[in-house]
């Protein structure tokens, strides 16, 4: 067990009740964004929307998209490994974690990419390399698609967006009329969801996690929207032949989108390779930290190799 666990299970154990469960959580968080090389910052952009993102090292930039209920903390993890190659961005999208949560807004990927593109801006980022896990991959491909010349590479890890693939058992029980377990409402509906989403889940003890499903519960609402509008959305007549080198990652044993699209993907895309990862669902960076970062590093090394 890794030092950061036994510092987790170290803390959960001197915790008594609910509002020490948070503040415990919040500590555990904190060490590992430290451990990262990581710091929280925000900034207000322009046009009133409040963003709130993890950053630290130095290099090219990389920003990195979370997918839909995640948040910035869910490629903690992984970045310990790429900080000291790259300069990490890490937002909490508009709608999700610490950023603004406007409740009429437009959540499409084109409308993510736009506020996307104002915070690089803003941040004096013109030209990026971009990452992203499931609704975060599909926002990364809007973003290449809309701003080819912007986008220097795609990490796009078990990547929404691409709809013609085999359905996988969530659009299976969707489609039949079933409960969308990615809509959380509960304590025991986000235990549920951290299971079905990853084979592998890293140890977390439950009172932790009725902690962190307080952000998802409080958010459901507007996520049965938000899901509406990336669900109606393909990307995949705008990504059709596009150059930019990708990295296509995914979990051979994901239930949220079949790793078969994975195949529909390298299709479309024409410098892209795959990575298919054993025993492993639809959060690589989560499930499988080191090798993911392994195989990134090894990709844009073979990028650097080429120029």
């Amino acid at each position: 067990m890794r030092w950061h666990l036994l510092l987790l299970v170290l803390l959960f154990n001197l915790a008594g009740c609910a509002g020490v469960f948070q503040r415990t959580a919040q500590l555990a968080l904190n060490a590992e964004r430290e451990r990262a090389g990581l710091e929280r910052k925000e900034i207000d952009l322009p046009h009133g929307l409040h963003y709130v993102y993890l950053e630290g090292g130095q290099g090219e930039p990389l920003m990195l998209l979370h997918g839909f209920g995640g948040n910035k903390d869910n490629f903690v993890r992984v970045a310990r490994a790429l900080t000291p190659h790259y300069r990490v961005i890490i937002p909490d999208h508009i709608g999700f974690g610490e950023s603004s949560h406007p409740p009429q807004a437009d959540y499409t990927p084109a409308a993510q990419v736009a506020n996307l593109r104002e915070l690089a801006r803003a941040l004096g980022v013109p030209r990026l390399h971009l990452g992203g896990n499931s609704m975060g991959g599909q926002i990364a491909l809007a973003y290449a698609a809309l701003h080819p010349d912007e986008v220097a590479s795609l990490w796009l890890i078990d990547a929404a967006g691409v709809w013609s693939g085999p359905k996988s058992e969530l659009a299976e029980t969707i489609l039949g009329g079933g409960r969308n377990r990615l809509i959380v409402r509960n304590e025991d509906q986000f235990a549920d969801l951290f299971s079905f989403a990853m084979s592998d889940p890293p140890f977390v003890p439950r009172p932790f996690l009725n902690v962190l499903a307080q952000e998802r519960i409080r958010n459901a609402d507007l996520e049965e929207r938000i899901f509406q509008q990336i669900a109606g959305t393909s990307v995949e007549q705008q990504i059709k032949g596009l150059r930019i080198p990708s990295l296509v990652v995914w979990g051979a044993e994901d239930r949220v989108i079949h790793p078969g699209t994975a195949e529909v993907l390298h299709t479309l895309l024409p410098r892209s390779e795959v990575i298919l990862m054993p025993a492993t669902g639809h959060m690589p960076m989560l499930e499988k930290p080191q090798q993911s970062a392994q195989d990134y590093l090894r990709f844009r090394a073979s990028l650097a190799g080429n120029q």
